[in-house]
């Protein structure tokens, strides 16, 4: 796949988590297709619906009338449970070590005590900023998480750049008014790109923190950009 290098001035970044800094993948899937298979549905499709969601709109999306939030806790009981795997994705914890603690945040649509439990196995510094589905009423592809990431560290949207790995958190970032790096880490570059990401990367290994090349406060960034990334 062809690359070529885009250099992008931010304020802030705002980081998914799972797919993003960590790959939690295999956990997560495991986890879903068991639910999936106890209430009679597939189990791929349950997959895929989840991913970068709120687990409880994929439940209340599933089960209309069941009892959400006992069936959340169930759910993220067994997750906490399973960290077999967890382990940071290339490149993440070089990116977050460079970065100033006050730049970043991670937006995620874990719980909190999920959240904690898996940026602990993964060995990750604990971000500064923490955007978790407990702070918000509406998760992503609603705009409200990202919104309140960019208020957390005093920047405009339009000043902060997500990295996102699914459509919901792309589509949510795009409708926050901010600017999107879609990581092809799970999803199809081309979902990535529909739901409206401005450029595509491999990883976070593909995006460096140019040190000393600063203006105007901002964080200047080099990113190895897939050649099929649209603008």
């Amino acid at each position: 796949m062809g690359q070529t290098e885009t250099q992008i001035l931010c304020s802030g970044l705002l980081f998914d988590m799972d797919g993003v800094l960590l790959d939690s993948t295999p956990a997560v899937a495991r986890v879903w297709h068991q639910w999936a298979i106890e209430h009679g549905f597939d189990p791929e499709e349950v997959v895929h619906a989840a991913h970068g969601r709120p687990s409880l709109t994929t439940i209340r999306e599933y089960l209309p009338g069941s009892d959400y939030e006992a069936e959340n806790r169930q759910v993220e009981r067994r997750e906490i449970a399973d960290l077999d795997g967890v382990a940071p994705l290339p490149g993440a914890a070089e990116l977050l070590q460079a970065l100033p603690p006050e730049r970043w945040a991670v937006v995620t649509s874990c719980t909190r005590p999920l959240a904690e439990v898996r940026i602990r196995a993964g060995g990750l510094p604990r971000p500064r900023f923490f955007i978790t589905s407990d702070d918000v009423e509406n998760g992503k592809p609603a705009p409200e998480p990202y919104l309140k990431a960019a208020e957390l560290l005093g920047f405009a949207p339009a000043d902060c750049v997500v990295i996102e790995d699914a459509p919901a958190g792309v589509r949510s970032g795009k409708a926050a008014g901010c600017r999107v790096i879609a990581v092809c880490t799970t999803m199809p570059q081309a979902e990535l790109r529909s739901a409206g990401a401005d450029w595509l990367a491999d990883d976070c290994s593909a995006i460096t923190l140019l040190s000393g090349e600063r203006g105007e406060g901002k964080l200047a960034l080099r990113v190895k950009e897939l050649a099929t990334a649209f603008k």
